[in-house]
């Protein structure tokens, strides 16, 4: 791995550490600074840290769903049900 890989991963690792709701409360405040365009390092620096937002929250709706879609219940066959006699096992 070269050192932009490394320094990505670094970032990445970072950024995982971060709490969603924290950065949420950021995200209208970023949202605001890039509808406000100028070419200034601030408002490339907002653009990236909006990003980032954004990609926290994908990350984690995307792992929220899969969590759930793995932990859906199996659904189990039922015997069938008859018209007349209910189905009664014997037990002694």
């Amino acid at each position: 791995m070269n050192s932009l890989e490394n320094s990505l991963q670094n970032i990445a690792e970072s950024i995982l550490h971060f709490d969603e709701a924290s950065l949420t409360s950021l995200w209208e405040k970023y949202k605001n600074q890039i509808e406000q365009f100028s070419t200034s390092p601030e408002w490339e620096k907002a653009v990236i840290i909006f990003s980032i937002i954004n990609a926290v929250r994908a990350k984690n709706a995307i792992f929220n769903e899969m969590v759930l879609k793995n932990k859906a219940p199996v659904k189990t066959e039922q015997p069938e049900k008859h018209q007349g006699k209910p189905h009664l096992k014997l037990v002694k």
